[in-house]
């Protein structure tokens, strides 16, 4: 499956690869409390809150090494 910032937060966590590439940008979101309530969003969804507007400016970035994984 194909990943991207439009995947659920959890696809993106399962696959080791694009975990670490998320955990780059975002270190902290494995271990987030609200977690559970989270990983159903997808990226791009969680990034466009006011509060995430510090990751959100590398939201191109992000999906251009979670689409390179293939």
């Amino acid at each position: 499956m194909a990943l991207s910032v439009d995947s659920k937060l959890k696809d993106i966590l399962r696959n080791p690869e694009a975990k670490a590439i998320l955990l780059k940008y975002t270190p902290n979101i494995a271990t987030h409390p609200a977690l559970k309530m989270i990983q159903m969003m997808s990226i791009r969804k969680l990034w466009s809150y006011p509060e995430a507007a510090e990751y959100a400016v590398h939201l191109d970035e992000l999906d251009a090494e979670l689409k390179a994984l293939g």
